[in-house]
C-alpha cells in the first residue's frame, strides 16, 4: 500500500508538525509571532536545498520560490500556511505513528481518557491499512496546514530530481497567519506572478473545493461601571454581565456552529475576556453568500442595541471587520483552474468532489485579489483539537494530484 512518496510525506510531517507555529490573534506584528520564523526559515533551507530557484522570504513573512519549467505551459502557484490554529495548545506536540490502522480506537498516551475511533470520525473507518498521524492528546498536531507543506515540499523536490517530466514554471508560497485571517498580504497577488494557484489545504480524498464561508470578525468592547462589590448597590454596572446577555441573546438554534451544516451559516462566540469593570467578545461570522452575512452582521448589532439600552451607564460599541469572501464569486466565471484539478484527479482513478468549505483558505483571499485558487484536499481530519488526524497515503495521493495536475497542464500547452 506504501507508494515511493510516502516515507518523505511521514518524514516531513513528523518533523514539521514538532515544530511550535502557532499564531496570536492578538499580536500587531507580521507574522503575528516570531516562533513562526522556524518554519519559515527551515522552508528557506529546505528548498534551496532541493534546488529550487528565487527562493525568498518577503519581508511581510512569506516565503517563495520557483521551480523552473521543463515545458511549455502556464504558471501555477502552490500555497500552504505554515502556522497552526491558536484555537488550541501548539506547544510541545509529540507526532506519532499508527502503522496499519486497523479499524479499533486509538489511545492517545499523554491522555488516557481520549480515544480516536470511526465512531467520533467516520471517514477513519474508511482508512483501514492506512498509516495514520496523530499527536499524543494534549495538543492538535498541526497537519493544518504542515500536510500541506510537505505535499508541495515532496512534489517539488522530485520534479527538479526529475527534469524529464513537462511542466510549467511553479511558483510555491508558505504563508504565515493563515489561521487568524491575516494569510494573504496584498503584494502576494503580484508577488507569486502566477496564471492560477491552488492551497493545499484540503480534507478528504478526492475533494476539489471552489466554494468557502464569506467571513467577518466582529468585536464587541463593553465598558461597565467598576465600584467596589461591598457598596455596589444601585452603582455597579458589570461588564461581563452585559456581555453574557448578549451572548445569551443571540440566537443558540440554526445559528451557531454546533447546530449548523452544509450551506447554513452561523455567528460563533470564540472568546470572552475582561473584568466586571470592562470586557471584550470576541465573534466570528459565516454564510456562503453576501446577503446571509450582511444579515448576521445585522442581527448582531440589533443584539448589542438591544443589551445596550437596558443599561444606559454602559459603554457599548460592536466593531465587524471583512476577512474573507466565497471565492466562488471569482472562480465561477471561469472554471479551468478547478476542471484541470478535478481531471487530474480522474486520472488517478479517483473521482473528485467538490463540496463547500464551511471555512475559509489563503485561496479565498488570493481568489479576490485576482488569483484564481481553488483548493486541494491532503486529507487533514478533526482539526484544532487533540483527535486531529492524517493519513500518509492520503498525503501520497495529494502528492501524486499535484504531479499529474502540472503535466496534464503542460501537456495543454
Amino acid at each position: 500500500m506504501r507508494t515511493e512518496y510516502d516515507s518523505e510525506l511521514e518524514e516531513r510531517l513528523v518533523r514539521y508538525c514538532a515544530i511550535d507555529s502557532q499564531s496570536d490573534e492578538d499580536s500587531k506584528t507580521a507574522p503575528s509571532t516570531a516562533r513562526q520564523f522556524d518554519m519559515l526559515n527551515l522552508l528557506v533551507e529546505e528548498l534551496r536545498g532541493i534546488g529550487a530557484q528565487d527562493v525568498t522570504l518577503t519581508e511581510y513573512g512569506t516565503v517563495l520560490a520557483t521551480v523552473p519549467a521543463t515545458a511549455n505551459g502556464p504558471t501555477i502557484g502552490f500555497l500552504a500556511h505554515v502556522d497552526t490554529a491558536p484555537a488550541f495548545n501548539a506547544t510541545g506536540v509529540k507526532p506519532r505513528v499508527i502503522r496499519g490502522y486497523n479499524g479499533g480506537p486509538i489511545r492517545f498516551p499523554d491522555a488516557h481518557d481520549l480515544d480516536l475511533s470511526p465512531e467520533v470520525s467516520p471517514y477513519l473507518g474508511t482508512r483501514l491499512g492506512h498509516d495514520i498521524v496523530t499527536a499524543s492528546g494534549t495538543t492538535l498536531l498541526g497537519a493544518d496546514d504542515k500536510s500541506g507543506v510537505a505535499v508541495i515540499m515532496t512534489a517539488a523536490r522530485h520534479l527538479i530530481a526529475n527534469s524529464d517530466i513537462p511542466h510549467g514554471k511553479i511558483r510555491i508560497a508558505f504563508t504565515t497567519d493563515e489561521e487568524i485571517g491575516r494569510g494573504v498580504n496584498p503584494r502576494l497577488a503580484k508577488d507569486i506572478a502566477a496564471d492560477f494557484a491552488y492551497t493545499l489545504d484540503g480534507g478528504a480524498a478526492g475533494e476539489i473545493e471552489y466554494e468557502s464561508f464569506s467571513a467577518d470578525g466582529a468585536v464587541v468592547r463593553i465598558e461597565g461601571v467598576s465600584v467596589h462589590p461591598g457598596t455596589a448597590k444601585d452603582k455597579l454596572v458589570n461588564a461581563l454581565h452585559l456581555g453574557a446577555k448578549i451572548i445569551a441573546t443571540l440566537p443558540q438554534v440554526r445559528m451557531t456552529p454546533e447546530t449548523t451544516e452544509d450551506r447554513e451559516g452561523f455567528i460563533m462566540v470564540y472568546e470572552m475576556r475582561g473584568t466586571a469593570a470592562d470586557c471584550e467578545v470576541r465573534l466570528i461570522l459565516r454564510d456562503f453568500e453576501r446577503d446571509g452575512l450582511e444579515a448576521k452582521g445585522a442581527l448582531l448589532r440589533q443584539v448589542c442595541d438591544a443589551v445596550a439600552a437596558t443599561e444606559p451607564r454602559a459603554k457599548l460599541t460592536c466593531e465587524i471587520r471583512p476577512q474573507y469572501r466565497n471565492m466562488r464569486y471569482w472562480l465561477e466565471k471561469d472554471m479551468a483552474p478547478v476542471e484541470l484539478a478535478q481531471a487530474a484527479c480522474r486520472d488517478l482513478g479517483v473521482e473528485p468532489r467538490s463540496v463547500p468549505i464551511r471555512g475559509g483558505t489563503d485561496g479565498s483571499r488570493l481568489t479576490e485579489m485576482g488569483v484564481p485558487c481553488p483548493n486541494l484536499f491532503t486529507g487533514m481530519q478533526e482539526l484544532h483539537g487533540p483527535r486531529e488526524w492524517i493519513s500518509v497515503q492520503d498525503m501520497a495521493l495529494s502528492t501524486r494530484l499535484v504531479l499529474r495536475l502540472v503535466e496534464r497542464a503542460a501537456e495543454k500547452g
